[in-house]
C-alpha cells in the first residue's frame, strides 16, 4: 500500500490560526465530496474554532487514566478502522500520556500515513527540536513537547499560517486566545512584541529552507546547472593561505547589502598534493566563517577552477569571491592561465568579485620541489657525463655495428641517467651521447658533419625520445615521493587524532608525540605573559607545557618556532626542520589550538557549573531559612508566649499540648539545623568519616527513633557479618530514607530487609559488600527522575516548602559515598521504591558466630516507636519525582 500524504499547518505561536485554517480546508475537502473526519481537534476554548467542527464527522477520543486524572487521547484503533480518506490531527508534536499506544502523536499519524490515510495537522515552530534552544533563549521558556525537524521535512505540503505580531496581540487582548485571566501574563512574558517578531521569522527562514531544498531538489532532478539567483548566496574561494581572512571579511560586506543570503567559504584541495596550504590558516578561517553565520566546505578536484565553479553552481551560488593571484608570473596573469582568471572567464551568468589583498602579487612562484635529493642529481650528472662515453667503449670494442645500434644503446644509458638523477642530468647525457653517436658512428666517422639528413632525423629523434623518457621518468619519481610522503603525512595526523583523543592530557599528548614524529630533543609550548600585546616585549613568555629531557628554550632562541596565535608559540629543539615538514608542524600547531582552546572551554564549564550550583545552594538555604526556620520558630513562640501568659489558666492537658509543640518545633529545628549543616559538609568535602566495624542491627533502633507504631517492619537475617562504617552517619542514612519513605508512601508498610548471609551480590573497589533495602509500595518514581531524586533542594510533584527543604537524600547519598559505599534506587516489584544502601564489609576480626545474633527488638517482625514527629517536619528530602 502506498503511503500517503501529509498536509502540515506551521505557526509561528499558539493563537496564529493552524487549527482553524485546518478545518477550514477540511470543510473545503468535505465539499469537494472527499471522505473526512475529525481523528482529534482541540477548540482550545475558542468558539469561533468549535464551530468549525460543526458539519465534520468526529471521531471520539480515548479515555486514558493517569494519576487519578482522566485524559483524552486520539484512539488511534478508531480511526483505522474507521479508515476515512482523510483524517483531521491535531497539534503533530504533542507527548501521549503514558499508557497510549505511542509516545508520540507523530508516531500516531505515521501509523495513519502508513495504512493510506491522509493527514492535515498543525505544529508550531517553537516544537521543531532544531529551534528549541533558541526559542528557549528568546522566549525564557524550555518546550517539553518536540518533534524532530526530518520528521516534518518529509511532509508533503507545508502551508505557513502567518499573521502579524500587532495583530496576535490584539486578537490575545480581545480573549480570542486565553481566559480573561491569563491575558495580561500573556502579553507581559510570551507574547511581548519582540518575541512574537523574533518566532515568525524562525518560522519564515525555516520554511524557506525547506522551499530551498525543494529547488535543488527540482534542479537536480531536470539537470539544470544554470544559477537561479532566488537567494542571494556567496561562495569564497580559499586556498589556504594567510589572505583569506580579508576575502571572507569582504564577502560578508557584500552580504550585509541585502536581506538575507547565505555565505559559504569552500577550500578546493588540489589532488597532486597540499604543499601550500597552512592547516592553520584553514583553522582559523573556518572559526571566522562560523562567527560571522556561514559554513565552511572542502571540495577534491585536479582543476581547482572547475572544482570552485562546480560547487558554486551545485548550490546556486549568485556570487563567487576570490582572490588575485600570490605569485609574480606576470606570464600566467597576461595569458589567463591563473585561477582566479579562469574562475572569471568560466562564470557565465555567476557575478565573480576579484579581491586585492597584501599578498597579491608579491610572493614568489612556489619553487620546484627537489625531492630527488641533492647527492642523487649530483650522481646523475656525473653519470650523465661518463656512462656515454663507457657505452661508447664498449661499442667500439664490437667488430661490427651500426647506426641504430649506437642509438638504441646510448638511449638505453640516458633512462639509466634519468632514473636515478631526474630530468636534466638525463638531458644533459642525451645530448651528449648524440655528440658521441654523430662522431664515432654517424658518417663521416671522426667528424660531427652529418651527411645523410635521414641521420640527423636519427640524432633529433634520439634527443627527443630521451628527453621524452627522462621526463617521464621523472615526474613519476616525483609523484612516488609526494604519494609517500603524503602518506606518511595522513598517518601521522591520523594518529595525532588517536592521540589526541584518548590521552589523559592532550596538550602534553600531542607535543610528546611532536618529539617522536619530527625526532626532536624537547618540545614545549608557551604562552606570552603582560597585560597589552603579546610577546616577550611585554613581560615574557610562560611555560604552558613540555615534554622531552632537555628543557624547553625561549621562543625566540629555539630551534623551530611555530607561532599558534598572537600569544602562544610551538618551539622544538633538536634540530632544523626542513622546509618540507613545515606543514605538518602547522598541523600540529592546530591540534594544539583546538585542545587549548576545549581545555578552556572545560574549565569555564566546570567554572560555572560550579557558580550555579552554589547560587541554587545558596538560594534554597536562604529560603530555607527565611521559611522553614521560621515555622518552628513562630510555633514555640507562640506556645511559650501563650504559657507565661497569667491571665489565662490552661488545663494540664493544654499545657502539655503546648509543651508538646514546643518540643516538636524544637525536633523540627534541630533536623533542619542538622540537615544544612550535613549538607554544606558535603559540598565542601569537609565529610570525615570515622569508619569501623559496625553490625546493622546496633544503628537501626536508633535510626528509627520517631517512626509511627506498626509502620516498620524490619527482617534481618541473624548472622549479618560487620560493615565498615561510621555509625553516626549510617544512623542518619537509614532515618532520612525511612522518613522519606513514610512521606511519600503513606499507605504503604516500610520493610528493612537485609541480603541473605548479609552479603551483595556486587563488590566495591574490588571488596565484598553488605547491603540493606528498604522497601516501600508507594507510588514509585519514574527512571529519568531518578538521579534528580538524590539533588539537593528536590521535592516530590513541586509540594510546599512546609514539607521540607528537600536534603535529607542528598545527605543520605553524600554520607554513603563518604564511607565508601553506595546509595542506589530500584523498582519494587508490583509498585514502590526500594533504596539499596551497600557497604563495604569490615576487614576486622568477626564476633564469634553465637555473639552475632541481633537482639530479639531488632528482629522482630514489626518495630514499635513511641515518638512521632509533626507531619511536617522536614528531616528527609521528599524525592522530587514520587
Amino acid at each position: 500500500m502506498a503511503r500517503a500524504t501529509l498536509r502540515i499547518f506551521l505557526g509561528a505561536a499558539p493563537g496564529v490560526g493552524k487549527t482553524y485554517a485546518m478545518l477550514e480546508e477540511a470543510h473545503r475537502l468535505s465539499g469537494r465530496g472527499e471522505d473526512v473526519v475529525v481523528a482529534f481537534a482541540m477548540d482550545h476554548g475558542r468558539s469561533d474554532t468549535r464551530a468549525l467542527m460543526d458539519g465534520l464527522e468526529v471521531i471520539p477520543p480515548h479515555t486514558i487514566a493517569y494519576r487519578d486524572t482522566a485524559f483524552e487521547e486520539m484512539d488511534v484503533d478508531a480511526v483505522l478502522a474507521r479508515k476515512p480518506r482523510i483524517a483531521v490531527v491535531d497539534e503533530y508534536a504533542h507527548s501521549n500520556i503514558p499508557g497510549s499506544r505511542n509516545h508520540k502523536r507523530w508516531q500516531d499519524v505515521e501509523e495513519l500515513l502508513d495504512a493510506g490515510i491522509n493527514v492535515l495537522s498543525t505544529v508550531n515552530v517553537q516544537h521543531l527540536a532544531s529551534l528549541g534552544d533558541v526559542v528557549s533563549a528568546i522566549t525564557d521558556v524550555r518546550q517539553s513537547e518536540t518533534v524532530p525537524d526530518d520528521v516534518v521535512r518529509r511532509a508533503d505540503q507545508i502551508h505557513i499560517v502567518d499573521i502579524s505580531p500587532e495583530l496576535l496581540r490584539q486578537r490575545l487582548g480581545d480573549g480570542k486566545i486565553y481566559s480573561a485571566d491569563k491575558i495580561d501574563a500573556a502579553l507581559s512574558n510570551y507574547f511581548r512584541l519582540g518575541n512574537l517578531t523574533a518566532l515568525r521569522e524562525l518560522a519564515l527562514l525555516w520554511l524557506a529552507d525547506r522551499v530551498d531544498e525543494g529547488l535543488a531538489k527540482y534542479r537536480s532532478e531536470q539537470g539544470i546547472e544554470a544559477s537561479w539567483p532566488a537567494r542571494e548566496r556567496i561562495v569564497i574561494g580559499l586556498t589556504g593561505g594567510p589572505e583569506g581572512d580579508v576575502l571572507i571579511r569582504r564577502a560578508a560586506r557584500i552580504l550585509k547589502r541585502v536581506n538575507g543570503g547565505d555565505l559559504l567559504a569552500v577550500h578546493v584541495r588540489a589532488a597532486d598534493g597540499v604543499a601550500s596550504e597552512s592547516p592553520q590558516a584553514l583553522e582559523a578561517q573556518r572559526l571566522l566563517v562560523r562567527d560571522l553565520g556561514g559554513s565552511y566546505h572542502t571540495v577534491a578536484g585536479e582543476d581547482p577552477a572547475r572544482a570552485l565553479l562546480d560547487f558554486a553552481r551545485s548550490v546556486n551560488a549568485t556570487q563567487i569571491v576570490v582572490g588575485i593571484s600570490r605569485r609574480r608570473s606576470v606570464v600566467g596573469r597576461l595569458t589567463g592561465r591563473g585561477i582566479g582568471n579562469r574562475v572569471v572567464r568560466d562564470s557565465g551568468d555567476i557575478d565573480v568579485h576579484m579581491v586585492s589583498h597584501p599578498l597579491g602579487g608579491r610572493g614568489v612562484d612556489r619553487p620546484r620541489q627537489r625531492d630527488l635529493g641533492r647527492a642523487r642529481v649530483m650522481v646523475g650528472f656525473a653519470m650523465a657525463v661518463v656512462l656515454p662515453v663507457l657505452l661508447q667503449l664498449l661499442l667500439a670494442a664490437s667488430p661490427s655495428h651500426n647506426i641504430a645500434t649506437a642509438v638504441l644503446l646510448q638511449l638505453t644509458g640516458s633512462v639509466a641517467v634519468a632514473l636515478v638523477g631526474g630530468l636534466w642530468p638525463a638531458l644533459l647525457g642525451a645530448l651528449w651521447s648524440s655528440l658521441l653517436v654523430n662522431y664515432f658512428s654517424i658518417p663521416p666517422v671522426g667528424t660531427l658533419t652529418i651527411s645523410d639528413p635521414e641521420n640527423i632525423l636519427a640524432l633529433l629523434v634520439f634527443v627527443g625520445v630521451s628527453a621524452a623518457v627522462a621526463a617521464v621518468v621523472d615526474v613519476s619519481a616525483r609523484r612516488s615521493k609526494e604519494a609517500a610522503r603524503a602518506r606518511a603525512e595522513a598517518t601521522t595526523l591520523g594518529d595525532l587524532t588517536r592521540g589526541a583523543s584518548s590521552a589523559e592530557d592532550t596538550v602534553e599528548g600531542l607535543l610528546k608525540q611532536a618529539l617522536d614524529v619530527f625526532q626532536m630533543r624537547g618540545a614545549a609550548l608557551f604562552r606570552a605573559t603582560g597585560a597589552g600585546s603579546p610577546g616577550a616585549a611585554t613581560g615574557g613568555w610562560r611555560l604552558v607545557a613540555k615534554a622531552g629531557e632537555a628543557a624547553p628554550l625561549p621562543p625566540d632562541g629555539a630551534d623551530n618556532t611555530e607561532q599558534i596565535d598572537a600569544g602562544t608559540r610551538l618551539v622544538l629543539s633538536g634540530r632544523i626542520l626542513p622546509a618540507s615538514d613545515r606543514r605538518l608542524l602547522s598541523a600540529f600547531g592546530a591540534h594544539l589550538s583546538a585542545q587549548l582552546e576545549r581545555r578552556q572551554l572545560a574549565a569555564s564549564r566546570r567554572e560555572v557549573m560550579r557558580l550555579a550550583e552554589s547560587n541554587t545552594m545558596r538560594t534554597s538555604i536562604l529560603r530555607a531559612v527565611s521559611h522553614d526556620l521560621r515555622t518552628p520558630l513562630a510555633g514555640i513562640k507562640l506556645a511559650v508566649g501563650g504559657l507565661r501568659q497569667s491571665n489565662v489558666h490552661y488545663t494540664p492537658e493544654e499545657e502539655q499540648e503546648l509543651l508538646a509543640t514546643i518540643e516538636e518545633c524544637s525536633d523540627r529545628l534541630d533536623v533542619l539545623v542538622g540537615n544544612l549543616l550535613d549538607m554544606s559538609r558535603i559540598t565542601s568535602d569537609s565529610v570525615n568519616a570515622l569508619i569501623r566495624p559496625v553490625r546493622w542491627y546496633e544503628v537501626i533502633p536508633a535510626a528509627l527513633h520517631g517512626v509511627p507504631p506498626g509502620r516498620v517492619r524490619v527482617d534481618l537475617p541473624g548472622n549479618m557479618p560487620e560493615i565498615d562504617a561510621d555509625s553516626g552517619m549510617l544512623e542518619r542514612v537509614i532515618a532520612n530514607i525511612v522518613e522519606n519513605a513514610i512521606k511519600y508512601a503513606p499507605d504503604s508498610d516500610v520493610v528493612l530487609v537485609g541480603a541473605a548471609g548479609g552479603l551483595s551480590s556486587s563488590t566495591l573497589d574490588g571488596r565484598p559488600s553488605g547491603e540493606l533495602r528498604i522497601i516501600d509500595h508507594g507510588q514509585g518514581v519514574p527512571a529519568e527522575s531518578v538521579v534528580r531524586m538524590f539533588q539537593p533542594f528536590q521535592r516530590l510533584n513541586d509540594v510546599p516548602s512546609t514539607t521540607g527543604v528537600g536534603l535529607g537524600l542528598a545527605v543520605a547519598k553524600g554520607f554513603t559515598e563518604a564511607m565508601g559505599g553506595t546509595l542506589t534506587a530500584e523498582e519494587t516489584p508490583g509498585g514502590g521504591l526500594t533504596m539499596v544502601i551497600r557497604l563495604p564489609l569490615s576487614t576486622g576480626v568477626a564476633f564469634p558466630h553465637e555473639e552475632a545474633q541481633a537482639p530479639l527488638e531488632a528482629q522482630s517482625v514489626l518495630m514499635e516507636r513511641r515518638h512521632m514527629p509533626p507531619s511536617g517536619s522536614p528531616d528527609s528530602a521528599p524525592r522530587e519525582a514520587r
